[in-house]
C-alpha cells in the first residue's frame, strides 16, 4: 500500500507558485527539509541550540588548536556564525572566542617549551665544555 504524499494545494486565485524538488520536480511543502519521493536535500535544518551541542561545540573548540587543525573541517562554529538565528550565533561567537583563546595558550605553552629546551640544551653545552676543558 502506497504511503500518500501530501500536495500543496492552489488554487486559480492565488499567484504563488508551488515549490519543488529540484531532483524530481515533485510538488513539496516549504517546510520539508527533505523531498519525500527522492530524499534530495531541500533545507538545511536548523542548528541545534540545545545545552548538549553547545557543550560540545565548545569543548572542541578547545581543543582543536591541540590536535594541530587537523579536523578543522568538521568545526561547526562556522555555520553557527554564518546562521540568521541570532542564538545560533551567539553561540558561535562564544565557540570562535574559545578557539582563539585556546589558540593562544597552545601557542604559548609551545614557545614556552621550545625556549625552555633550548636553554636547557645551552647548558648541557655549557657543561660539556667545562667539563672538558678541566682534563
Amino acid at each position: 500500500m502506497d504511503q500518500q504524499i501530501p500536495v500543496p494545494q492552489t488554487n486559480a486565485s492565488t499567484t504563488a507558485t508551488v515549490p519543488v524538488c529540484p531532483q524530481c520536480h515533485l510538488p513539496v511543502l516549504p517546510e520539508y527539509y527533505f523531498c519525500p519521493n527522492c530524499g534530495a536535500k531541500l533545507n538545511a535544518p536548523p542548528l541545534s541550540t540545545s545545552a548538549g551541542s553547545q557543550i560540545l561545540l565548545y569543548l572542541f573548540s578547545a581543543v582543536l588548536p591541540w590536535i594541530a587543525y587537523l579536523a578543522i573541517t568538521k568545526w561547526d562554529g562556522i555555520k553557527y556564525l554564518r546562521s540568521k538565528d541570532s542564538q545560533s550565533r551567539t553561540i558561535g561567537w562564544i565557540a570562535l572566542s574559545i578557539l582563539v583563546a585556546s589558540s593562544i595558550i597552545a601557542l604559548w605553552l609551545t614557545v614556552s617549551w621550545i625556549d625552555q629546551s633550548i636553554n636547557s640544551a645551552m647548558t648541557d653545552v655549557g657543561n660539556i665544555n667545562n667539563f672538558g676543558s678541566g682534563l
